[in-house]
Formats: C-alpha cells, structure tokens, sequence
C-alpha cells in the first residue's frame, strides 16, 4: 500500500509539471477484480495506454489489457519496448479480417489514420468473406473519410498471421499496427494461441487494440 500511494505521489509530480490537465488514481486491486477496475477507469479515457513497465508482471500486464478491452469499449494501446508511442503515427497497418472486432478498430482509430502519410489495409489469407474483391468495402469507407489507404493481399504461406503483419510493418515502416483484438473467446486464445494473444506477448511495434 505504501509502494501504492509512492507511486500516485510520483505520476502527480510528473502530470502537475507537465501542465496538463489529469487524474491520478490509485487502487488497491484484488485479482478477481482486476480486469473490472480498470474497465470502469477507462470508461473516462479516449484511449488506455499501457506502457513496458507492466512487462514486469505477466499476469498484472494481461489483467490489465483484457480489463481495459472487455470492460471499457475503448481502445488499447499498447507500448513495444523499442519503438516510441504516438496518437500521431506516420504509416499505419490496419489489420482487416471482416469481423465486427476489426471494422471497430477501423472506425476507433479514423482521426489517426485520417492524419496520417498513408495506411496499409492488409489481409492475410483473404477468404470469400472478405467480398469480391477483399478490402476494397472497408478501403472505400476509409477513402471517403480522406485516408489515404492502399490494399495488401498477403499470403501467409504457411507462416502465423501475426508474423506476416510484423514482416509487413516493417516493410512498409508502420508506426503503428491497428487490429481487432479476440476474434476468438479469450480461453481458445490462451489455450491454442492466436494474433491477439501474440501482439500482447510480444509487440513488435506499437499496437492499438479494439474489441
């Protein structure tokens, strides 16, 4: 408890000297009520960020991610340990899956990519879900919006789906990889892996979640 309210003495310090406006909360959390406590302080927040600090403590660092998706219906950004965060990336990868998890991280991160160079709109393995000509609904949506975004049909050749966006971040120099977050159920996830369950893992650039 002590080490608790250090911690809120410090992030006060630093908020009040940076001269902005801010709320500092400190909360003793039980485990079982982790993932709700940070849901519901996220419900007064645009976007919750989640820095490399947390890397510390696995459990902590998922309790808070998944709280923060499930309970709040905002956004997750979460920090990669050698790339600097910003609300004003360059170049951004928008995973596209046609699930209602990524047509919400398509719409939660528009004033993102509406300011950005250019967006990558990439699918992996495309099926005929993804329409006639998969990408070309959600590009036209993003191009109305002025986003400049172009399609990247990508074959995963076997590879994972999270290792095929990684290499394509880096080949277009993404900032920031935007994707619907748990697809699947959460235990599915855990037990048999998935994308969402990589790009918490191990981030290898800034990502933003939406569930």
């Amino acid at each position: 408890m002590e080490q608790l309210r250090q911690s809120v003495r410090e992030a006060r310090e630093i908020l009040g000297s940076a001269g902005i406006s801010y709320d500092v909360v400190g909360r003793y959390s039980e485990t079982m009520r982790l993932g709700q406590d940070v849901g519901e302080r996220a419900w007064y927040a645009d976007v919750t960020l989640v820095g490399t600090s947390l890397r510390v403590d696995d459990l902590l660092r998922r309790g808070v991610i998944e709280g923060a998706l499930f309970y709040s219906a905002r956004p997750v950004l979460l920090a990669a340990n050698l790339r600097s965060v910003t609300l004003e990336p360059k170049n951004v990868l928008l995973a596209w899956n046609s699930t209602i998890e990524s047509a919400r991280a398509a719409r939660e991160s528009l004033d993102m990519m509406q300011n950005a160079e250019g967006v990558h709109l990439v699918l992996v393995d495309p099926k005929t879900k993804n329409g006639e000509e998969p990408g070309v609904d959600v590009a036209t949506y993003l191009a109305r919006h002025g986003v400049k975004v172009a399609v990247d049909q990508l074959a995963s050749a076997g590879r994972p789906v999270e290792e095929v966006l990684a290499q394509h971040a880096r080949d277009t120099s993404a900032d920031l990889i935007v994707i619907g977050a748990y697809g699947h159920s959460r235990i599915r996830e855990r037990v048999f892996g998935g994308v969402t369950k990589s790009m918490i893992d191990a981030p290898m650039l800034p990502v933003l979640m939406v569930r």
